[in-house]
């Protein structure tokens, strides 16, 4: 028999996801078997079915054959090598608001391991103490933004807050804004754009109105015109990839420094986008993160 304590980061997560982490060497079959035969126990009490949320803390008891308990990979993760230091803007027990700097990755690219903020992330927690590297859930971001945008991204240090906040994110009820300097005068001075965002490339869209590819929409709001441009609110109502930069492309206003999607200024090598302002505007009960109803976050 042995012992496991739920730790905060697993805090959420389901029982059998628990287990195939827990016992790296078990088959499928061997898990569902064993919560079959009644051979776990959480909180002192015989457990069977695998859908079963855990909590931080809980006492788990498995009634298993030693052996699925052993892993032959004792290498550490990549993100233990990370040299990437997150700054944050907003911490609790849940979450992490962190300042993505343009250039920097927000994930690991394939061939660029502990090159990004969420390993970045991952690193500093564990400095702290405060991740397990052998947890079944290892803190991660819960959105991207592209690597060349800079701005604020939400990071979640257990399960059950990335549930959350992932869930709200598709039901917009976190609300996201961005910042941009755009070539030109756009006009009219506020509005809302909506169309069609379709891959025309490897790392390249376009937007249309022909109802090719995925639906997207955002609002902007212009709040001053100088040195002929433009500095642009924007509140995306969708999350497409390079959508504001293909959208404000469309209408011959690029974002300056955007030289992929036309702009003529050029920037250190990077567009003039932030996202600058979080909202959350939870309409659902939001569980353990119903404290940050109606809180903002901005840069």
């Amino acid at each position: 028999m042995k012992k496991f304590t739920v730790s905060q980061s697993d805090n959420g997560i389901r029982l059998d996801r628990f287990l195939f982490k827990t016992m790296p060497a078990a088959p499928s079959s061997a898990v569902f078997k064993a919560l079959r035969k009644k051979r776990v126990k959480v909180g002192g009490r015989r457990v069977t079915d695998g859908a079963v949320r855990l909590k931080a803390g809980d006492e788990l008891e498995l009634y298993i054959n030693d052996e699925f308990f052993e892993s032959g990979n004792t290498s550490e993760p990549d993100w233990m090598r990370s040299e990437v230091i997150p700054e944050i803007v907003y911490e609790d027990d849940n979450i992490a608001v962190m300042l993505k700097p343009s250039g920097l990755p927000s994930q690991d690219p394939p061939n660029l391991p502990a090159r990004s903020l969420e390993s970045g992330f991952r690193k500093l927690l564990c400095g702290r103490g405060a991740l397990d590297p052998g947890a079944a859930y290892i803190p991660s971001l819960c959105h991207r933004i592209d690597r060349n945008t800079s701005g604020l991204v939400i990071g979640a240090k257990n399960l059950e807050a990335h549930r959350i906040i992932t869930e709200k994110i598709a039901k917009k009820e976190i609300r996201k804004f961005y910042f941009c300097l755009a070539e030109g005068r756009l006009e009219p001075r506020r509005g809302e754009i909506s169309g069609y965002i379709e891959k025309v490339g490897p790392d390249r869209v376009r937007f249309n109105k022909e109802k090719r590819g995925k639906p997207a929409a955002l609002k902007y709001n212009v709040t001053k015109y100088a040195n002929g441009m433009s500095e642009v609110e924007i509140e995306l109502l969708t999350g497409r990839t390079h959508q504001i930069r293909a959208m404000l492309a469309a209408l011959d206003h690029p974002i300056a420094g955007d030289i992929k999607y036309g702009a003529k200024t050029r920037r250190d090598g990077y567009q003039e986008l932030t996202a600058s302002k979080i909202v959350f505007d939870f309409k659902t009960d939001a569980g353990i993160l119903n404290y940050l109803n109606r809180k903002t976050i901005e840069i």
